[in-house]
């Protein structure tokens, strides 16, 4: 569960007019490269693929976050018309960029993080999945370490009673910004290979300790299917 620290219910920062149109440029330019791309889905326990894919916390890496709408949208979303995502984003002015993006997308965008306004976040997102949301979070972000995952995300599995799957993405045409996540802009006319994790049901009763371990074995299982 968050920290006092992260408990206050700050005002998240709006998006400032140069932070709509670099919102709307990454937003054209996910969809545009979704056009021009071949894509592969690796789903060996079909949590994406069924008939009827139970709702889940998909976790993916903070460098692959631009496209990962666009991979719900089209593997749940329009498929199944009655599915909604719900994400969070940083209540920083960066945050905002990312949450018009999502809001773009046809996400629901919660603002917040682990060092701010982290417990109003959470009870948001646990709301949302109430009224049948599935839940999208980048479990490094939003400053990583890059690819450690925080305790946070386990906290909100054991709350809502969602499983966890793991999901990352490769790409074979793609620049890598020197951020500290080293975030991932797709190029046009490339492949995206797509690979569900193993799903990771978390109990409800678990005490620090188990939510790190759970943590842990996120981890694993992501840096199993991440290929730089």
């Amino acid at each position: 569960p968050p920290t006092a620290r992260s408990s206050g219910s700050a005002t998240p920062h709006p998006p400032t007019v140069g932070g709509k149109v670099a919102a709307r440029t990454a937003w054209a330019l996910a969809t545009m490269v979704a056009s021009t791309t071949r894509w592969v889905l690796i789903d060996p326990e079909h949590s994406m693929d069924s008939a009827h894919p139970p709702r889940a916390i998909f976790a993916i890496w903070h460098n692959r976050q631009l496209l990962s709408p666009e991979i719900y949208q089209r593997f749940l979303g329009r498929r199944l018309p009655g599915r909604r995502l719900a994400s969070m984003a940083s209540a920083s002015r960066d945050g905002a960029i990312a949450a018009t993006v999502l809001e773009l997308f046809g996400v629901k965008a919660v603002r917040g993080s682990s060092s701010r306004r982290g417990a109003r976040a959470l009870a948001e997102l646990i709301e949302l999945a109430r009224q049948g949301f599935d839940l999208a979070v980048t479990p490094d972000g939003p400053r990583g370490p890059r690819y450690e995952v925080k305790p946070g995300v386990v906290a909100l599995a054991q709350h809502t009673g969602l499983p966890l799957v793991p999901i990352s993405y490769h790409l074979t045409r793609k620049q890598v910004l020197r951020s500290w996540d080293r975030f991932i802009v797709p190029l046009p006319f490339g492949r995206c290979e797509i690979t569900v994790g193993k799903v990771i049901q978390v109990p409800s009763d678990l005490d620090e300790a188990g939510r790190e371990a759970v943590a842990r074995e996120l981890q694993s299982r992501l840096l199993e299917i991440t290929r730089d």
